[in-house]
């Protein structure tokens, strides 16, 4: 089950920083080598296995997605806050964005070669994540290959662990519990990437990206 109220509160806390968050996160891309490195090879993945069909899950004002549009996939973006849509829309209107939510996205079975998720999923609660992850698997067509960015936890006895985001509530996770969560969800672990924090980073969490893959074949 999800908690619509949670998800509700989340949109509505985004919406009213949605601007500050825009000027803030705009230019992150191109400060950051190793992310624009994750997302080449993200990309090179998806137009092995399909036509290069991605959706950007929390894609906030579109940055990532436009990204991904310039790398050649035919990228597009969706959200739960209707501000973040808005701005998006504006930055970047020959590309598709859509109000929606992660949980129960308005997307047919099987219709992505690729599916990016990068620091979205921090807002979903611990026992809701496994819906989540479910929906992924099932938008994405055989092959098709998932990102997810998160925010390590500190102790892996722990699966995860709560911190205080400015915005909204939100959670770090073990990677080899998310990992495990993945292949429950019909998603293999295909390589993952850890970024140390850096002593001028406001939190001192490692960033975690996992990069995993929906078999081609499933069993009936």
């Amino acid at each position: 089950m999800v908690d619509h109220d949670s998800l509700r509160a989340t949109s509505e806390a985004y919406d009213a920083v949605a601007p500050t968050y825009a000027q803030l996160f705009r230019d992150t891309l191109r400060d950051s080598p190793l992310d624009r490195a994750i997302l080449g090879v993200f990309a090179e993945a998806v137009r092995a296995s399909g036509d290069g069909q991605v959706a950007d899950l929390g894609c906030g004002p579109g940055h990532v997605t436009a990204y991904l549009d310039e790398l050649g996939l035919a990228a597009f973006g969706v959200d739960a806050s209707p501000a973040m849509i808005k701005l998006a829309r504006q930055a970047c209107p020959d590309l598709r964005f859509d109000v929606g939510s992660m949980a129960a996205l308005d997307i047919a079975d099987g219709a992505l070669d690729g599916v990016l998720s990068r620091w979205s999923i921090i807002h979903i609660p611990p026992q809701e994540l496994p819906v989540v992850l479910a929906e992924f698997h099932r938008v994405l067509a055989p092959g098709g290959h998932l990102l997810v960015g998160f925010s390590a936890s500190d102790d892996p006895s722990h699966p995860t662990q709560v911190f205080d985001h400015t915005v909204a509530p939100a959670y770090r996770w073990s990677p080899d519990h998310l990992a495990a969560l993945l292949r429950g969800s019909g998603l293999a672990e295909v390589a993952r990437t850890v970024r140390e924090p850096q002593p001028t980073d406001r939190r001192q969490f490692r960033e975690i990206h996992l990069l995993a893959r929906k078999a081609s074949t499933e069993a009936a």
